[in-house]
């Protein structure tokens, strides 16, 4: 079998994102939107997914499924790290905190877009991963190791917060280093019920939290 060119692997992302936009039109009522945003669906066609992946997944990269890379994580379903994305409405020059890096592939999406990411992981293997990858890949994306509940609040105040592992509660911290007018999206409840949602910071630093659907993450850890 001849091998796999650059070409074939645009084919398979082109397919990855189709199936994206079929489970957007069959979870329209579910999700409140029917299409994903133009901006995040180009970066989508453009990030080179399978290079943020373990070497011997890079076959799997474009399935419209999660993927085990290592350490109890995953790389979540293509269609749910986009409608996380997308539910954080991500513009040019928004300033983005992630809490999770993982291999790096939604920062680097966020990036694409045009935002400022800043992504803090707490498995040592996993930020040194990502490093590479964005320098590789020309990404600026600023990563540390860390425990990502407390967020960077050197970077504050954040236009979003995108929370990739799942808690019983938003994070004060992260709260507190949003934005007025910012957004969380982060998936909500505990190990067997869990729903993806968005927290809004209100004018006055209140919150109004929007449950969009059921969803299942690992448990986000902390540094104790």
């Amino acid at each position: 079998m001849k091998p796999m060119t650059e070409q074939h692997l645009a084919i398979l992302r082109r397919h990855m994102v189709e199936i994206i936009d079929m489970h957007y039109d069959l979870s329209s009522d579910e999700i409140g939107r029917d299409r994903l945003g133009a901006p995040l669906r180009q970066a989508l066609l453009e990030v080179p997914r399978h290079l943020f992946v373990p070497q011997p997944l890079i076959l799997a990269a474009y399935q419209d499924s999660p993927l085990p890379i290592g350490f109890d994580k995953t790389l979540s379903q293509p269609f749910i790290g986009a409608l996380m994305l997308d539910l954080l409405e991500i513009g040019p020059g928004m300033r983005i905190l992630e809490v999770g890096t993982g291999y790096g592939y939604q920062a680097a999406v966020m990036s694409e877009i045009g935002a400022k990411v800043f992504s803090v992981e707490i498995v040592e293997e996993f930020a040194e991963a990502a490093s590479a990858r964005f320098a590789a890949l020309g990404y600026e994306v600023e990563i540390r190791v860390g425990d990502g509940t407390r967020g960077w609040a050197e970077h504050a105040p954040f236009d979003g917060v995108l929370v990739t592992a799942a808690s019983s509660a938003p994070p004060s911290a992260l709260v507190a280093q949003l934005k007025p007018g910012g957004r969380m999206v982060i998936p909500l409840g505990g190990d067997d019920v869990q729903r993806l949602s968005v927290v809004e910071k209100l004018s006055g630093g209140e919150t109004a939290t929007r449950e969009v659907m059921a969803v299942r993450f690992t448990k986000l850890e902390e540094v104790m």
